[in-house]
């Protein structure tokens, strides 16, 4: 069986998945592409405001970071929901099997294998989409953070 045929498989829920994972990346590239190194984003700050004043300066930076924060909800919240609608999938598939043995009973096992599937498709493909997503979203967080304590220190330290 090939990749489309599982996904062909794994149903609605797995195209939705497949759906927010190509959001989620393409954010992720994004997000690689534009967070600034350190040193440019406490220039930018630095020419933008008044030396003398830290309130401003706190300002500016709080501005900046969340303007470096833009798109990591997107992030965050595709982690947080790929492995609930994995676990959807898995709830489904286990009724679609226990469907089966309604209709036809116990006597064939492979009567319920197809709901079986269905379960370990839209498992498997959650956490696929969920773990570099949570991945993703801590290490930018990370990166953030440091450039928000290293412009503290920079520009309100001085």
């Amino acid at each position: 069986m090939n990749l489309l045929e599982y996904i062909d498989k794994g149903g609605i829920i797995v195209y939705i998945l497949i759906f927010l994972n190509i959001i989620g990346l393409t954010i992720i590239i994004w997000k690689f592409l534009t967070i600034p190194r350190k040193n440019a984003m406490v220039r930018r700050i630095e020419s933008k405001i008044d030396k003398t004043n830290d309130k401003t300066l706190e300002i500016q930076i709080e501005y900046e970071v969340k303007r470096l924060e833009n798109g990591l909800t997107y992030i965050k919240n595709i982690a947080s929901i790929a492995p609930l609608l994995g676990l959807l999938g898995t709830v489904y598939g286990v009724y679609k099997a226990f469907e089966q043995i309604t209709e036809k009973g116990l006597g064939d096992p492979t009567i319920f294998s197809g709901g079986i599937s269905i379960a370990l498709i839209t498992t498997i493909t959650g956490l696929i989409v969920a773990i570099p997503h949570h991945i993703a979203y801590n290490h930018f967080i990370s990166i953030i953070d440091s450039i928000e304590l290293k412009a503290k220190k920079e520009l309100i330290g001085k």
